[in-house]
């Protein structure tokens, strides 16, 4: 099935929800204004429809594959990574002055969740290039930035992070690759690093590792990491990658899904040593590394709304084709295409209700990060950078926890051919599943929320998101229409049923952890789903705000906004009462079984 990138719902949410024309009113975002948005939308939807998406299936059928520590990539890559460097789709939201565009990470955030859903294994490529752009914006020195990150934003080097060893997946404080200090301020690395997506390719000439180590001496666990530049080709004096430095990759995993993304492990210092370069200070990798992390967690959250929507994409269509069956109501005789059972549309409008709310959601985060950065008020900055905080995990955990329902439900609605690989739709279950585990799996992302970030502030920021959440509930009391009625019903109930929650956080987060860590996933997926719910009720709003001027395929579109933001209240925000009751009251249960016992 052709992808068809969904530009009309994301500048319906970019313009009506997270209030685009005000970004373009800040400081250094002049020119990011809506017509500015809707020609990049529109040209990044070109190259992914016509470049990357032809290339998704034929990279899952022909993976990436490794020869003697190279690895070649599938035919075909290689050109779509020089045309998407030639488009300038590296530099989309990073500074002019390294020859970015310096873009709102709001229009980003939209042109991200394309590349996605075209080709989720491309994509892998430029999203950790953006995290060690990021990462050297943030904590290198003037000299490191200079070096390495014009080359990665015009696409002839490409970035990765090296955190995870064979004894070290989560906990870094595990981590054993050693850094050796030189005499010329240098140092030399050796250890082995796994999991590093795209570590090893022939896109570009270089690959720029950012990678965790120890320095001899440094502190044990996590207090004791180093954060290093690592080339794979060592730049000389005018910036040319020239020489090859001790860094091999000694093979590629064999995964459920993202075939066509290689997952290398790397050996460091086969010989005298990879030559690495201190970002930063000694000791404090891991603060460095997280700026990394917190990106790259957002954009996996995207990666999540990407699947869904190619999903939902592929599954409305076969549905549309495929004739099977007579209506349960006796409507004709004859078979009828599948979209017109009712079950078949429930399926549907559940994938379509999760696709768009996690849209807004992940959207709606993107502005509030450019607030945190841009706005002219310092307190309107310091809040949304809070919001920002709180709504990471949000979008890393539920968009991608989404994706892998809305997959599995998009098989089901292909029934026995979901099954066969050839209709396409298995892969995109097989490539949503490692959403929900690279870069901090569920759990990792809810422990985030309840210590991090409900905890820490004693919930100040999950009242102040519940408090804006009433805003929305009073302006659907006020619209008098059936379906905002229905909204604000659900809307309410929902927020109490949070609220309730966030206080079994508190009042018992340090006394009981057990019982609240319990229902960490749950309160998150809660959390998710009310702040994807409250964004379905702000564009049910803006929607019939709008629709007794719309005319044609712009009523048809509000339409259909106002009934899948209805069937999001009733069948999304409907269930979360019942969610709370087993975060507050289900952990003794948990507990009551023995741990011989399983």
């Amino acid at each position: 099935m052709a992808y068809k990138a969904p530009i009309k719902d994301q500048l319906f949410v970019m313009n009506e929800l997270a209030r685009l024309d005000q970004i373009a009113r800040w400081p250094g975002f002049e020119d990011a204004g809506p017509e500015t948005a809707q020609a990049v939308l529109q040209e990044c939807a070109r190259l992914c429809e016509e470049v990357l998406a032809p290339l998704n299936v034929a990279g899952d059928r022909n993976p990436s594959r490794w020869d003697n520590g190279q690895v070649h990539s599938t035919p075909g890559f290689k050109e779509a990574f020089r045309q998407y460097a030639e488009g300038g789709w590296q530099g989309l939201q990073h500074p002019a002055d390294f020859g970015g565009q310096g873009l709102p990470k709001l229009i980003g955030a939209a042109c991200s969740e394309m590349v996605n859903s075209a080709n989720l294994s491309f994509a892998l490529c430029p999203l950790l290039t953006d995290g060690a752009i990021e990462a050297l914006l943030t904590a290198g020195s003037a000299e490191q930035q200079a070096a390495y990150i014009p080359p990665m934003i015009d696409g002839r080097w490409t970035g990765t992070m090296n955190l995870t060893e064979p004894q070290a997946g989560s906990d870094l404080s595990l981590v054993r690759t050693r850094a050796e200090k030189q005499g010329d301020g240098s140092y030399r690395l050796f250890g082995t690093k796994i999991y590093i997506t795209w570590g090893e390719h022939d896109l570009a000439e270089n690959i720029v590792h950012m990678v965790l180590a120890r320095v001899a001496g440094a502190p044990e666990g996590v207090k004791g990491i180093s954060l290093f530049i690592v080339p794979k080709m060592l730049p000389d004096a005018q910036g040319q990658a020239t020489v090859r430095n001790d860094v091999h990759c000694v093979s590629i995993e064999h995964k459920l899904g993202i075939k066509a993304s290689p997952t290398a492990v790397l050996q460091y210092g086969e010989e005298e040593g990879a030559v690495g370069y201190l970002v930063g200070e000694e000791n404090r990798g891991l603060e460095y590394m997280f700026i990394m992390m917190n990106a790259a967690r957002y954009a996996v959250g995207v990666q999540g709304v990407a699947l869904s929507e190619r999903a939902y994409q592929h599954a409305a269509a076969y549905a549309r084709e495929r004739v099977q069956s007579r209506p349960v109501d006796g409507s004709t005789a004859a078979a009828v295409p599948i979209i017109q059972h009712p079950d078949v549309q429930r399926m549907l409008m559940t994938m379509r209700a999760q696709t768009e709310g996690s849209r807004a959601m992940a959207l709606v985060a993107a502005a509030a990060h450019d607030a945190a950065h841009a706005h002219v008020d310092p307190g309107q900055r310091e809040a949304n950078r809070r919001f920002y905080e709180f709504m990471v995990p949000l979008v890393k955990g539920y968009c991608t926890e989404v994706s892998l329902d809305v997959a599995s439900l998009g098989i089901q609605v292909h029934g026995g051919m979901g099954f066969i690989e050839e209709t396409g739709a298995a892969q995109y279950l097989r490539d949503a599943k490692i959403l929900s585990i690279y870069e901090g799996t569920t759990a990792i992302q809810a422990n985030d929320l309840v210590g991090r970030k409900t905890l820490r502030d004693g919930g100040a920021t999950a009242r102040w998101i519940a408090q804006q959440i009433e805003v929305t509930e009073a302006e659907l009391a006020g619209s008098g229409s059936p379906h905002a009625r229905a909204m604000h019903r659900r809307l309410t109930a929902a927020r109490k049923a949070f609220i309730d929650v966030v206080e079994f956080v508190l009042e018992h987060g340090k006394a009981h952890p057990n019982a609240v860590y319990a229902g960490s996933v749950p309160y998150l997926m809660l959390s998710g789903a009310l702040v994807a719910g409250w964004q379905m009720a702000r564009a049910l709003l803006a929607a019939e705000h709008r629709l007794p001027s719309a005319q044609g395929e712009d009523a048809a579109f509000l339409r259909a906004k106002i009934a899948t933001a209805r069937f999001f209240a009733d069948h999304v925000l409907g269930a979360l009462p019942g969610r709370r009751d087993a975060i507050v009251e289900g952990a003794d249960a948990l507990a009551a079984m023995p741990l011989e016992a399983y």
